[in-house]
């Protein structure tokens, strides 16, 4: 197994049997601790901490609150045990920890709180239900779909907003790099957006490259938000948009009239079991020449340059279990260069730590 040199970590014993022991309360009591730090930050309480010149007390924490002194003492009593704020015993003023720091400052961290509660809270509530029956049975907390995407324009507008600040989030940090990598390294002047959704991606190609035409293929309802997303904006008419199924059996991935130079696919095919993965790399070997190249974009847990984002990642693969499609993850090198050769292709280079995270896996017909 590869693992990138942030990771050694996971080959050997790192705590002490008291340190394990507290993880492992931690791990019980995690519920709790997500919803106490979550309303630390809704209220105001950690960021009035952090504000204060020599902390504050329960009290003063109360008055500019409007909160109940019972409701203050419980959160930051929890809040000392989970460790975002620390106590000065003889004062009894309270102060902002460097956990309360990141909970505050770290972007990533709100996207992910924020995605958590609205999307996948309730939901993994059926991870035990989805592993067993390898359909997301957490998304009936939202809907009927057979997988959260079907569904994604039907969200709730709180829920929408969460998992599009997610899924944008993480992509739209690696979009500089990758334009680059795309449009300085190869000469691409037709590409193929597949699972490109509300057309970020495409809309920042057309911008960078004044002559690249790009088509979008994705679900028909994503490419009805895809042409009200881009309506109106600079060089959106060098972007067509083209509604398909990928997964269905007669799906085709269609060749392009005097070729193409590449074919991209940004946080896609982590959407997907292996199978599924294999299934769609051979329909887009079929359209492709030796000349077009592949670039798949993922964040690789296994290729992380910081410990924190491969936890990040494995365990939105939980999320995929519980309410996208149930039978998905966050891939490893392996995994992903599996599915790969199997469709006929192989890897030709990597790029890492491309934005919060990324790799892109350049790929050729073999």
């Amino acid at each position: 197994m590869y693992l990138s040199p942030a990771l050694e970590k996971y080959t050997k014993e790192q705590l002490s049997a008291r340190e394990a022991q507290r993880l492992a309360e931690f791990i019980a009591w995690g519920p709790a601790v997500f919803q106490a730090s979550r309303l630390m930050l809704k209220f105001g309480i950690l960021d009035l901490i952090r504000d204060s010149l020599n902390g504050l007390t329960r009290q003063e924490i109360c008055q500019k609150t409007n909160l109940s002194d019972y409701a203050v003492k419980c959160l930051l009593e929890a809040s000392l045990c989970i460790g975002t704020i620390l106590v000065d015993p003889e004062t009894e003023k309270f102060t902002i920890s460097k956990a309360g720091w990141f909970l505050i400052n770290d972007k990533a961290t709100r996207v992910n709180i924020d995605f958590n509660h609205d999307v996948n809270y309730k939901g993994w509530f059926n991870l035990e239900e989805s592993f067993l029956s390898g359909k997301p049975e957490g998304l009936k907390n939202f809907g009927s779909w057979p997988t959260i995407y079907q569904g994604l324009s039907q969200l709730p507008e709180n829920v929408q907003k969460s998992w599009f600040g997610f899924d944008h989030f993480y992509s739209d940090s690696s979009f500089p790099e990758a334009l680059e990598i795309v449009f300085k390294k190869h000469n691409v002047k037709s590409l193929y957006d597949i699972g490109g959704n509300t057309g970020k991606w495409a809309l920042q190609c057309v911008i960078f490259d004044k002559e690249v035409e790009v088509t979008v293929l994705d679900l028909p309802q994503q490419i009805e938000m895809l042409k009200n997303n881009i309506k109106g904006k600079d060089n959106a008419n060098r972007i067509k948009g083209l509604g398909v199924n990928i997964l269905e059996e007669n799906a085709v991935v269609p060749k392009r009239e005097g070729g193409l130079d590449a074919v991209w696919m940004s946080q896609f095919l982590d959407c997907f079991s292996m199978e599924q993965i294999t299934d769609i790399l051979s329909k887009v070997k079929n359209a492709i020449s030796s000349q077009t190249r592949v670039f798949i974009m993922e964040t690789l847990w296994d290729r992380q340059k910081f410990e924190p984002a491969s936890f990040c990642l494995t365990m939105t693969s939980l999320y995929f279990t519980a309410l996208a499609n149930g039978n998905s993850k966050m891939y490893n090198t392996a995994d992903m260069t599996e599915c790969i050769e199997k469709a006929g292709l192989t890897v030709e280079k990597i790029f890492d730590h491309l934005g919060q995270g990324h790799s892109i896996l350049v790929c050729k017909l073999k």
